[in-house]
């Protein structure tokens, strides 16, 4: 029976959180069974027990972060008891080098004593720290001011240098009319008061200057405010957005699509009655099988950026964005140019489903060839999005719009538009390679007949 270790759920995972357990100690399981929720950088899924048998031990308590390949739980046969650990086999030996230690003869404090130099012998005032005395702490200068050693040269009153040193004045900026241009009290007075609000307060204008790291400190102490610690899912979407905006070289392409024919189409197959499955297919469904369409007529965007080479992909594994309770994850429906419209609408609502219930497979959402987003639903106009690296680009879909349009008799007419962005990978596609991609992809959406053969 197997010792169970965290699996690598994940392309870039290195250490899960073990969300849950479903099941207790001393429980049965069988293969398949949901034992564990464990959280990736990506998703939390649901982890199934890979054998049958009871659940003997559990070694890593609910909340806890793991790396891939440590042992979290065993299964094994009724009465069967886990493996004891390599350390409990050490310990005897470790006692006994502890023991052999613990009886070696202490260094008598005679020998220390007498290996040090006499005192006597010692010259205090050429070296402090070998007489075990340690260096007198130099007097602290209030911030905003010059070394002592400057102040020094200047002449100033032994009352007007305690001032400046309260005040935070620099006692060589400041004019004295004593005898002989000494500094007084009240030269040092008259002239914290002319000072920066920052200087007269002790504060130097590099402190003031704060990082702009540090600049939502104060706000982490405002009464109320609340620090919430990133997920795995959190911090792997932030990596994986910072690898993709930063080195990959994004621009964007825009196109307004006449959406009219398209929601004629959706209509028609609505009206074929609620217990049909075509009733079931969404206007998204029509972009997704459009979008694999160009890219099969348009191969060459159908690739991803490797080093010194680009890879054009044999399949179009499309994927497609999916907003999730605490972050987004991209199901891909794979060899997406084998499916017919129908069959694109069926993968990409069961692949959303069981990603918000948390019943995905780790291949199911790694890869793809390019990625659609679509807000439209969420009453969004438009929007630019960022790749998944490494892919080359991603659709990103607007909501459908009733605008004024001037129609092919120059009438002012109302229309229907739907507005699409295509963020595209400079070193893999150029503009008048994606410009020829959105063409035929308006073409398809245009033309919705032409999805369905």
């Amino acid at each position: 029976m197997p010792e169970i270790q965290m699996p690598k759920l994940s392309d870039t995972m290195t250490e899960g959180t073990l969300v849950a357990w479903k099941k207790k100690k001393g429980d049965k399981v069988s293969a398949g069974e949901v034992i564990a929720e464990i959280e990736t950088d990506k998703a939390t899924m649901e982890w199934e027990s890979p054998e049958d048998g009871v659940l003997t031990e559990i070694f890593i308590q609910e909340g806890d972060k793991v790396n891939v390949g440590d042992k979290i739980a065993f299964i094994g046969e009724e009465g069967e008891e886990a493996p004891k650990e390599e350390k409990k086999k050490e310990e005897p030996k470790k006692e006994t080098k502890a023991k052999a230690e613990t009886e070696k003869p202490a260094p008598a404090k005679k020998q220390e004593k007498e290996t040090a130099p006499p005192e006597a012998k010692i010259d205090r005032k050429s070296s402090p720290v070998a007489a075990g005395v340690s260096p007198a702490k130099p007097k602290e200068e209030p911030p905003g001011r010059r070394p002592l050693q400057e102040d020094a040269r200047v002449k100033a009153s032994p009352v007007a240098r305690r001032i400046a040193g309260e005040l935070g004045v620099d006692l060589t900026n400041v004019k004295g009319t004593g005898p002989e241009g000494r500094v007084t009290e009240s030269d040092v007075r008259a002239a914290s008061k002319t000072k920066p609000k920052s200087v007269a307060a002790g504060v130097s204008p590099a402190q003031t200057q704060q990082p702009a790291s540090r600049s939502a400190e104060p706000q982490q102490k405002q009464e109320g405010s609340t620090r919430i610690q990133l997920s795995g899912m959190r911090k792997g979407i932030a990596e994986r957005l910072v690898q993709s905006k930063g080195p990959v070289p994004h621009f964007y392409l825009n196109i307004d699509i006449n959406a009219a024919p398209l929601m004629a189409a959706r209509e028609e197959l609505k009206s074929a009655g609620d217990d049909t499955d075509t009733s079931k297919i969404t206007v998204n469904d029509f972009v997704l099988k459009a979008a694999v369409m160009a890219a099969v007529k348009v191969p060459k965007v159908n690739a991803m950026f490797d080093g010194d080479s680009i890879v054009q992909f044999a399949d179009v594994d499309l994927g497609i964005a999916v907003a999730i309770e605490d972050g987004l994850l991209t199901p891909v429906i794979r060899a997406a140019q084998n499916k017919s419209l129908r069959e694109i609408s069926a993968a990409a609502k069961d692949l959303a489903t069981r990603a918000r219930n948390k019943r995905m497979k780790p291949e199911e959402f790694q890869g793809g060839s390019f990625t659609v987003s679509n807000l439209g639903g969420m009453g969004i106009d438009s929007f630019s999005a960022i790749i998944n690296p490494p892919q080359g680009f991603i659709l990103a879909i607007g909501k459908i719009d009733k605008v004024p349009v001037v129609d092919d008799c120059d009438q002012i007419a109302v229309g229907q538009r739907m507005s699409i962005w295509m963020s595209c990978d400079h070193r893999v596609i150029d503009g008048a390679l994606g410009a020829v991609y959105l063409k035929e992809l308006r073409q398809l959406l245009e033309n919705p007949a032409l999805l369905l053969v």
